[in-house]
């Protein structure tokens, strides 16, 4: 293993850098540094005699290094630091938090130049200057260095804060600006731990290429859902929580029923398909994203790996679940020439799609629970927990008619202890919080609705949220004397219950220390590496055309596209309508944060600007 380098900037009397030293293995190496001169700090002799016993130590001491412009200090072969410590950063005298937070910003953009990929940096701030919720009392946003929004001009995210010690490096003392006598006030300060964000970079669409026989057709990645298709965490090599929480789900019900797992395709199904349209799914296409094929005779070797997907596992769903009643045609050809005419498809909004296919197949056992899993894509509002796409799983059980009250009871209290413990193994013995199921029946006589009352998210006040639904159906053209019964899962949602992770997007995220976290056979709670990071609100209002309804899911559908998934909240504000031209206008709040990467002020700035355009182009509306 390389030896740890390790870089001390803006170092006053460089006590805290003897006293580190002193604490380090002898193969971590640490470089010393301050602002002044040699001369200027050969007059402290505090200073003096630490610098006395870095030398001694072989501690490299650097003199008037600039810690926003680490670059021009270091040469490229001597960079690449694994920590970076700056205690008690100030311009000095009395500059406002204005100069102060100018000082991080530069700080941080000058770190990047310097910092191992992954290495740290740590900030020591006295009490409340950070603005983050750790400062206890905590100031007002305004009247704070907002520490995590100037790290993020670096590309920084706030991964840890803790209480800065100084019983933890025994003779430091810490000084004021350019070790003045008065010193900062150190209770209640706190370090701040920040490590490197993916880059924010503009995600463009990938463009899919399917093969339909000999033809190859492309398509975009819808915007709102760009890297969201073909991420296969459900795929044998997964090791993503909605891959191990559906594995547990199936492996608990598999106990009391027998179990029948079916392959689930690339979500794509043609628009039309009488496989598809049925009396409880129809409503939900109305919400799907669609897509159109272009005919594409490019060479297909040219692609990067990844972005295609053969579509003959399509053709195969609806050749085995083909409900074309001439059995005297070749059904899989007749599929292959309507898509090949019709080149207008849709990503399945749900997996109940597929009902009516599954119990219509030929290899269709009643009494056996038939399990499909996979991903599902629907428009929807901007809203804590609803999300454009997610992993589902739906349990198909059929069963004799005189038997229906029997076989529900049974299965629906499976599927209540199995989801009470799941949901439940993250807490310690002796918790007096926890998760509950509860099956809400729905007026239509029918259906159930699978609610959690849920203190996974780090509060004492329960939360109350839909993770599936229950329903049951006689109508089937085959299995006359049979009634059925559908159990979709929002897999996505429980794995957020179970691991108690609060924001959905983390699911989708591509940074690699998200699924470090997910150890095989254990459940703990979730830590994200990203804490505290920064809201900023823009306002938008704009006329309505008369002529066109206003299509609000679409507006939402917009905002999540332009902003790359980082509007968290969209709030209806207010509507006027002119006195003379009668004309309405509505005003909305935006809110954007991201949950895994860093976002500054002037990235969510551009996405506002791009965002006016958008509705103006897409929505026919005026912007004010």
């Amino acid at each position: 293993m390389a030896p740890r380098r390790l870089l001390l900037v803006g170092e006053g009397n460089f006590s805290f850098a003897a006293a580190l030293s002193e604490t380090l293995d002898a193969s971590t190496r640490v470089t010393a540094t301050c602002l002044q001169r040699s001369a200027d700090v050969a007059g402290n002799p505090v200073a003096r005699e630490n610098l006395r016993r870095l030398l001694e130590r072989g501690t490299e001491v650097r003199f008037g290094v600039d810690c926003t412009q680490l670059a021009d200090a270091f040469k490229p072969q001597h960079r690449e630091f694994d920590r970076i410590y700056f205690n008690f950063p100030h311009c000095g005298r009395k500059a406002g938090v204005a100069k102060n937070r100018e000082l991080l910003a530069k700080f941080f953009q000058s770190c990047k130049d310097v910092l191992a990929d992954e290495g740290e940096v740590h900030v020591a701030l006295c009490r409340g200057q950070g603005g983050t919720p750790a400062d206890k009392p905590r100031r007002e946003w305004h009247n704070s260095w907002q520490v995590v929004a100037m790290a993020a001009l670096g590309g920084f995210i706030l991964s840890d804060v803790h209480p800065f010690g100084c019983e933890a490096v025994p003779g430091y003392k810490c000084t004021g600006y350019r070790s003045q006598d008065k010193p900062f006030h150190v209770e209640g300060a706190l370090n701040h731990i920040f490590t490197r964000s993916l880059p924010f970079e503009g995600s463009q669409p990938r463009i899919f290429r399917i093969k339909l026989g000999d033809r190859w057709f492309s398509f975009p990645e819808p915007e709102a859902l760009v890297g969201k298709l073909n991420r296969g965490f459900l795929e044998a090599p997964s090791c993503h929580p909605v891959k191990t929480i559906n594995e547990k789900l199936i492996a608990e019900l598999g106990k009391a029923f027998p179990l029948k797992r079916l392959k689930c395709s690339f979500p794509l199904l043609p628009e039309g398909s009488p496989s598809v349209l049925t009396s409880w799914n129809c409503d939900c296409l109305s919400a799907a994203f669609w897509i159109s094929l272009c005919e594409d005779n490019s060479n297909s070797e040219s692609l990067t790996s990844g972005t295609t997907q053969d579509i003959e596992d399509f053709l195969e769903l609806f050749s085995e679940f083909s409900l074309l009643k001439d059995s005297g045609r070749d059904s899989k050809q007749e599929t292959h020439e309507e898509i090949c005419g019709q080149t207008k498809l849709f990503l399945r909004p749900s997996l109940l799609v597929h009902v009516q296919a599954v119990i219509q197949a030929p290899d269709f056992l009643p009494g056996s629970v038939h399990v499909l899993s996979g991903p599902v894509f629907r428009k929807c509002r901007i809203l804590p927990f609803t999300m454009p796409a997610f992993h589902e799983t739906l349990f198909i059980l059929g069963f004799n008619k005189n038997l229906k009250d029997s076989y529900l009871q049974s299965l629906l209290d499976h599927l209540k202890d199995t989801l009470d413990s799941l949901l439940n193994q993250t807490w310690l013995e002796g918790s007096k919080l926890s998760s509950s199921v509860e099956f809400v029946f729905q007026p239509n006589g029918n259906d159930y609705i699978i609610n959690v009352k849920s203190h996974n998210f780090g509060s004492d006040c329960a939360k109350d949220l839909i993770i599936g639904s229950v329903t049951t159906s006689a109508t089937s053209i085959v299995h006359r004397d049979q009634c059925f019964m559908f159990v979709s899962v929002n897999l996505d949602l429980l794995a957020m219950l179970v691991w108690g992770i609060s924001d959905w997007r983390m699911l989708w995220t591509f940074d690699h220390r998200f699924l470090k976290h997910f150890v095989p056979g254990k459940i703990e709670s979730f830590k994200s590496y990203s804490l505290y990071p920064p809201c900023y609100v823009h306002d938008i209002s704009f006329w309505l055309d008369e002529k066109k309804e206003f299509d609000e899911l679409e507006f939402h559908t917009v905002a999540r596209a332009v902003s790359q998934d980082t509007v968290i909240s969209i709030q209806f504000l207010s509507s006027f309508q002119h006195p003379e031209t009668q004309q309405v206008s509505l005003c909305y709040r935006l809110t954007y944060q991201t949950c895994d990467k860093a976002l500054t002020q002037q990235q969510v700035a551009s996405m506002q600007s791009q965002f006016r355009k958008e509705i103006q182009q897409r929505l026919h509306v005026t912007p004010r």
